[in-house]
């Protein structure tokens, strides 16, 4: 689907789609219950249906009795090697091989897109070591061993997500065990948002310095749950406003565990003069709506650091980031793992059409900055939005936003 944007400040207020993030992890933890669980405020998008999908091979059932409502049947029956389709979801694949090692001894894991060419390399170091068979051909992976407890040493800073998922599937484990992180623990916040919801769902984990202990034979307790509003959708609308639209954002959690909380700040600090750098190694999924943002810092520029992850995301997303706002006549360079934006007060819009790359957060981000270009911009694959957020064009159409298919 191919768009074409009139640029027009949007206003209104906006209900923030449920985190995609927690949205992830509850779904996983209720499937690991015993039980009924409730879960509320859930968005339902590519990505999370690919987890609600694969649920189901974990032995949980689920309903949707009502629109943001998923009721999980978990603890159920589970037989053989499971098959495991996560889309393009990168969350459901990292979350779930160890889950699936622990609980079945084994499964096949494949999706779309570039995920099964996304960074597995931390996980396979660990099989080796554990005795634990893999084999990635052809766009499929195949794992067969049990997940045994023990300690776990790896690597904080290529993604949490491995991470997260010895989190969820070590307290499945007779014996005690413990992960060592062997260098930085990058995008901390999504680990913070791990552990709470291992604390919701009953599961006990205890942090000690750069490691984490996990006694072993827990059991996740159902329970009834709110999803709260995501802070990495909400920031489209923050530099929209940023750029000069008025949109009143609800359903965010302003005591939230979600690291991209921080895109507040950042546009704060964008307002004033001279040259702000922003460290994305926390936060890589805001980058390219701040730097939608920072196309608006009149003659300011705005250079985004230890990016370096965000090349192995979707897209290339530091090389289609700073090709979509040239594509709207923004001035931005890219390095090897970082990007540069040199700020104008207006951009001139259509160039050429931005390619979205099938990168969801290319595509919102272009529509963020699209409302301060002086002439129509058009987004090539613009469906892409609905890997995390279906509503996209829908809530932009409401807020004032003019978009027609071309």
């Amino acid at each position: 689907m191919n768009l074409k944007i009139t640029p027009t400040p949007l206003s209104g207020r906006l209900t923030v789609p449920a985190s995609k993030s927690m949205s992830h992890r509850a779904a996983i933890a209720a499937a690991l219950a015993e039980g009924e669980s409730t879960i509320c405020n859930l968005s339902l998008s590519e990505d999370i249906e690919a987890t609600l999908a694969a649920v189901r091979q974990l032995g949980a059932s689920y309903t949707l009795p009502h629109k943001g409502q998923a009721v999980v049947q978990g603890g159920g029956q589970r037989e053989g090697c499971p098959t495991f389709d996560c889309g393009e979801s990168g969350s459901t694949l990292r979350f779930l091989i160890p889950v699936a090692l622990a609980l079945c001894g084994g499964a096949s894991f494949t999706g779309r897109g570039r995920l099964m060419e996304r960074p597995l390399v931390p996980y396979f170091e660990l099989f080796k070591e554990k005795n634990i068979q893999y084999q990635l051909k052809g766009g499929v992976l195949a794992v067969k061993g049990r997940l045994a407890s023990g300690v776990y040493a790896l690597s904080g800073a290529v993604s949490s997500q491995f991470i997260t998922g010895l989190l969820f599937a070590l307290p499945l484990c007779k014996g005690d065990s413990e992960i060592r992180i062997t260098d930085r623990l990058s995008s901390r916040g999504y680990v913070d948002m791990t552990l709470q919801a291992l604390s919701d769902f009953g599961v006990h984990v205890e942090e000690r310095d750069s490691s984490f202990f996990i006694p072993g034979g827990q059991r996740y307790h159902p329970r009834q749950m709110l999803v709260e509003g995501d802070y990495s959708q909400a920031a489209f609308f923050g530099a929209a406003n940023f750029i000069g639209s008025s949109v009143e954002l609800l359903g965010l959690n302003p005591n939230s565990l979600q690291g991209d909380r921080a895109f507040e700040g950042i546009l704060g600090r964008f307002k004033a003069p001279g040259t702000v750098c922003v460290d994305a190694d926390g936060i890589p999924d805001l980058v390219p709506a701040l730097a939608a943002a920072a196309a608006f810092r009149a003659g300011e520029e705005t250079r985004f650091e230890n990016a370096g992850r965000l090349r192995i995301k979707e897209s290339d997303r530091i090389a289609s980031t700073a090709a979509m706002l040239r594509a709207l006549g923004a001035k931005a360079e890219e390095g090897p793992d970082g990007l540069t934006v040199k700020g104008e007060a207006s951009l001139p819009g259509n160039i050429v059409p931005v390619d979205c790359q099938n990168d969801h957060r290319i595509a919102m981000a272009a529509a963020a900055a699209s409302v301060g270009c002086r002439e129509k911009a058009t987004l090539c694959g613009a469906e892409c939005v609905k890997k995390s957020y279906p509503q996209f064009w829908e809530d932009f159409k409401d807020l004032g936003g003019i978009a027609e298919e071309c």
